[in-house]
This record gives C-alpha cells, sequence and structure tokens, in this order.
C-alpha cells in the first residue's frame, strides 16, 4: 500500500464528507488545514497528520490513523481516523411560549369571544 492519499479522497473515504467533490470544494474553499495550513484538495495525507476541517462553524480535529482512498463501511472508516474534537457547548433551546402567555392563538381567541359572548 502507498505511504500517502489524496486529502479529498481520505475526507470522503472516512466520512467527513458525503461526496468527493465535496471534499475536494471544502479545501478549495479553505475550510480544511493540514498541519495548521490550507492545503489543495490534492495534498497527500500520511498516517500521523493531524487534519482541521471547518464544518459549520466548528472545527473537528482528526489524526489520520489509517490511509483509505476508497469508501469503506463505517465502522473500518471510524478507526481509520482519531477524533480529537473538543467537546462543545450545548446550544441553547429556543424558548417555547407558555400557554395562555403573550398574544393569545386563534384558538384562544375563539374562546375569549365565546365567554363574552361575541361569536
Amino acid at each position: 500500500m502507498s505511504e500517502s492519499v489524496r486529502l479529498d479522497a481520505w475526507l470522503w473515504a472516512v466520512r467527513v464528507y458525503k461526496t468527493r467533490s465535496a471534499a475536494t470544494t471544502a479545501c478549495r474553499a479553505g475550510h480544511v488545514r493540514v498541519g495548521g495550513e490550507k492545503v489543495k484538495a490534492s495534498q497527500p495525507v500520511r498516517v500521523g497528520d493531524e487534519v482541521r476541517v471547518r464544518i459549520a462553524g466548528f472545527d473537528r480535529i482528526l489524526i489520520v490513523r489509517q490511509l483509505l482512498a476508497k469508501r469503506v463501511g463505517a465502522p473500518l472508516a471510524a478507526l481509520a481516523a482519531d477524533d480529537r474534537t473538543p467537546a462543545r457547548e450545548p446550544v441553547a433551546q429556543l424558548a417555547v411560549r407558555d400557554r395562555g402567555a403573550g398574544r393569545p392563538t386563534k384558538r384562544e381567541r375563539r374562546d375569549i369571544d365565546r365567554l363574552r359572548g361575541r361569536e
């Protein structure tokens, strides 16, 4: 087996991106770094390289453990990369309006009208 693999093929094989062309596009946009440097999709990666991928505003930090040029099953793909991404803080959920607070819903307005005798 060779000592290096194209970066875009490796990112696709370990299931960071759904397609190889999406991995190539991310490299062109500067969302992928190897060893702290922005790289092209054709950059060779070797075992032990640190790959940082920016997805949805957050960096994923992956260490290359195994070289894959072709897509494999998910359990094998998980073994090919060591994920060192720090845990993210949970995102606050949108507040849900308590029933009866704020502007009444259409159903609540109808009930109020019935109580007032305006039907």
